[in-house]
């Protein structure tokens, strides 16, 4: 069966280092596809079931249960139901780890103040992934291009490059009833370091423009979603016609999902792809240190205090997101760690309304969003592009007083 293809490797810190290599799984046979959506189901009966294990025993005994406790529970699954193991313990740990950092998470947001969101009871609509988190279970056979999994058997996999590093975990994830990934996570991978090239760079966040750049240079932005928008309305409507539980509404529903992964697939790639660019071409990169996260709240309201130009703030929540932002400099940030390159986030208070030519600072310098004209000396510039010099200013002087700290400390034994 041939099958489309996704493939990324990320290198994430210095020993040890994580690799993620995506696969594409092609089953040899439609007793593997069963077997494989069958682990599904047991793995998401086995989550559903710790999760009220876990609530009925807070709820009676007023006593937590950690992952540990739970762990132990595994012994005794295999006299009642030994279904749930004929894919090795392995398996059933990634799984209730999973719910352990469910819980994990909620405590954390409960602390903060946030909504704490408590963990849900999962559908088997909403269970896509199981993972085994450690050796045992699977084992890779990267010269045959098989993966051996307990109780499926050899399973066909393509992988785009060699692996790097030693295996220590996979996760397995169904995209739909034809295409599955694998996700390899590696350990003792060495760095990929760049040779120096002397260069450096501001870059300004934009909708319109993705990046500008110091140097002048402007990116424009892709706009997938707005691009796609048309088209995902029609199968979303088409979708709302079909009857609920049948096989029509079943297709309707893939090619929705599968219009908002082609969108997703097309953001990530021309990220990846700009941030490697950035990362190979400049050794200090600088961008805004921005709260994406309040940036694009709504600012519907609420009924005692309605908010002010809700349209406008949606259409501009939804090029931000659109824009993805924060996939991008998170895609920077781990090829500058692998590249040995250096990453700096600053304050962008005032990049926009400072004039990098003299350093007059107004609001009056920046009347629109393209032009900016400085109201004592009277530069023109593209106002991204004088707002990315002002970054990257910025930037070099935190790295001056970051190299300044390291000195006198050294100097002060």
């Amino acid at each position: 069966m041939k099958l489309l293809q996704h493939t990324r490797i990320s290198r994430l810190g210095i020993g040890p280092i994580l690799t993620y290599l995506f696969g594409i799984i092609a089953w040899s046979s439609m007793k593997q596809a069963l077997a494989l959506n069958y682990l599904l189901k047991n793995q998401c009966e086995l989550y559903n079931a710790a999760l009220q294990e876990r609530i009925g025993l807070y709820k009676w005994n007023k006593q937590p249960l950690s992952f540990f406790d739970q762990c132990k529970t595994l012994t005794h699954l295999k006299e009642v139901r030994p279904e749930v193991l004929n894919n090795g313990v392995t398996v059933c740990r990634g799984t209730l780890q999973r719910l352990d950092r469910s819980f994990k998470s909620f405590y954390k947001r409960c602390q903060k103040g946030q909504t704490p969101g408590f963990p849900r009871f999962k559908s088997l609509n909403r269970w896509k992934s199981v993972e085994y988190k450690d050796i045992t279970g699977w084992k890779l056979k990267e010269a045959e291009s098989r993966i051996r999994l307990l109780g499926i058997g050899d399973v066909k996999v393509k992988l785009t490059r060699p692996i790097k590093g030693t295996p220590k975990t996979i996760t397995l994830k169904k995209i739909n009833e034809k295409k599955w990934y694998i996700s390899i996570v590696c350990t003792n991978i060495e760095k990929n370091t760049l040779p120096r090239t002397g260069n450096e760079i501001g870059i300004d966040l934009g909708v319109i423009n993705q990046v500008a750049l110091s140097n002048g240079q402007l990116v424009e932005g892709q706009r997938f979603l707005r691009k796609s928008e048309d088209k995902l309305a029609l199968h979303q409507q088409s979708l709302e016609r079909k009857k609920r539980g049948s096989n029509r509404r079943g297709k309707s529903r893939e090619l929705v999902s599968g219009t908002h992964r082609k969108i997703s697939n097309q953001r990530r790639d021309f990220n990846h792809k700009l941030s490697r660019e950035l990362v190979n071409n400049f050794d200090l990169i600088v961008h805004e240190d921005l709260n994406i996260k309040n940036m694009s709240k709504s600012s519907k309201g609420t009924i005692e205090n309605p908010g002010k130009q809700v349209k406008q703030k949606s259409g501009l929540n939804k090029s931000i997101t659109d824009a993805a932002w924060n996939q991008l400099l998170q895609f920077m940030a781990y090829k500058a760690k692998d590249a040995d390159r250096t990453l700096i986030g600053v304050n962008p208070r005032y990049t926009s309304q400072i004039c990098s030519h003299c350093k007059h600072v107004s609001k009056e310098n920046r009347k629109t969003q393209e032009k900016f004209l400085c109201r004592q000396c009277g530069y023109l510039e593209n106002a991204d592009k004088n707002a990315a010099r002002n970054i990257l200013e910025a930037g070099r002087a935190l790295q001056g007083e970051k190299d300044l700290s390291i000195s006198i400390c050294g100097g002060s034994k």
